[in-house]
């Protein structure tokens, strides 16, 4: 067996699974699940149309798919980047489609990270787990970078001692973040192009959450975006990871995208051949569809805005709550221990939340996810909200 899977920590949610066995909760309440960010807002209909269309079926898997995907959903999500984020990218060495970003985000890092010893991946911490896993399996050391309330939750680069720079492979960012929604500004991308070009290593830039967000005058930033503001034409060192499960909720569909630096890719495309996860060319279709369409998008969005303002204002009473810059979580200081609260929770009003400790790890003293909670606002609005008043009351009563 590889060695370095006794290095894995069990993922978050088994570890919330663990928490809960022996709990019988409250069937007084029915049961709400705002622990897992499955988006359940009904995904477009031309979609699911494209799916069902029997004769395009038939004839799509039939067909082996390549491995770099169609040119019809490269120059899509090339025509889309350009839209979103003012980015030029060559849909034939610039683009490769993926089968979900978390299969990206892990396989990536096989590709990139040399194996060798003293190697780092740098991280935020909380984090998305899969980079973690990804980082360990390789081999590389890792470095965290705590995001608290004392940088009011954004992951402090500057910190990042220079000795840790130079042992960097690659740097993973998640912006909106998960869990914190925080967003990372174009200065701050920037910086850190510049120390990528200084010590040599590669950014993969987890924004999956890019296109959910309060303010449609102030989408979060890019950081291809912030490459071509800097004059990195061919985005050199950067990688960006997107997908349709949030953006057009389509979780299930497996679809997604990596673009950036073309000598990157070139490698990573070599790699995927084989790995052996080219997208079906029926999936492909739908996915060009989805990536070619904002009107759903604006409407997933407007949902959202919608959603946050009601449980916000539910909430903001019993608990430090405020609307992220993006993505559907709230991210929570909690006034007791986390596994304690969620536990309690559960129990007593049968609503399912992320305990944060789960979602951090042990680093310059202290887990910056211990005492705070994830809420994942993804069920219908109806839903979320009778979860809020649920939750305040129990807040108040405790």
């Amino acid at each position: 067996m590889n060695p370095y899977i006794e290095r894995l920590l069990p993922y978050p949610f088994e570890r919330l699974n663990a928490l809960k066995t022996g709990v019988t909760p409250d069937h007084a309440y029915p049961a709400v699940m705002l622990s897992i960010g499955e988006p359940k807002h009904p995904p477009p209909d031309f979609v699911v149309s494209l799916l069902t269309d029997a004769d395009r079926l038939r004839a799509d898997l039939a067909t082996y798919p390549a491995t770099r995907g169609g040119d019809v959903l490269r120059e899509a999500i090339a025509a889309w980047l350009q839209r979103r984020f003012e980015a030029v990218t060559d849909p034939a060495t610039q683009i490769l489609p993926v089968s979900g970003t978390r299969e990206a985000l892990f396989s990536f890092a096989q590709a990139v990270l040399s194996g060798r010893p003293g190697a780092v991946a740098v991280l935020p911490n909380p984090f998305y787990q899969t980079y973690e896993g990804a980082a360990l399996l390789r081999g590389a050391d890792i470095h965290f970078v705590n995001c608290g309330p004392e940088t009011d939750y954004q992951p402090d680069y500057r910190a990042v001692p220079a000795a840790v720079w130079k042992r960097c492979e690659l740097l993973y960012l998640c912006s909106p973040g998960n869990p914190t929604g925080r967003t990372l500004p174009l200065s701050e991308l920037t910086w850190l192009l510049e120390q990528a070009d200084r010590y040599d290593f590669i950014i993969a830039a987890d924004e999956c959450y890019s296109e959910i967000f309060p303010d449609e005058a102030a989408p979060p930033a890019g950081l291809l975006e912030a490459a071509g503001r800097s004059g990195r034409d061919a985005h050199q060192r950067c990688v960006v990871f997107h997908s349709l499960s949030k953006r057009s909720n389509l979780p299930g569909l497996r679809s997604g995208f990596v673009a950036g630096d073309a000598h990157v890719l070139a490698d990573y495309f070599k790699y995927r051949t084989y790995h052996g996860c080219a997208m079906p060319v029926h999936v492909q279709a739908a996915s060009a569809a989805a990536w070619n369409d904002e009107e759903h998008v604006l409407a997933n969005r407007a949902e959202y805005r919608r959603k946050f303002v009601s449980v916000t204002s539910i909430l903001e009473a019993v608990l430090p709550v405020k609307t992220p810059e993006g993505g559907f979580y709230h991210w929570v200081a909690t006034p007791e221990d986390d596994q304690t609260f969620a536990r309690d929770l559960f129990a007593e009003r049968n609503i399912t939340v992320l305990p944060g400790s789960f979602l951090g790890r042990e680093a310059q003293g202290r887990n910056p996810g211990r005492n705070h909670v994830r809420i994942a606002w993804v069920a219908p609005a109806e839903q979320c909200v009778a979860a809020a008043e649920r939750i305040a009351g129990w807040m108040r009563e405790r």
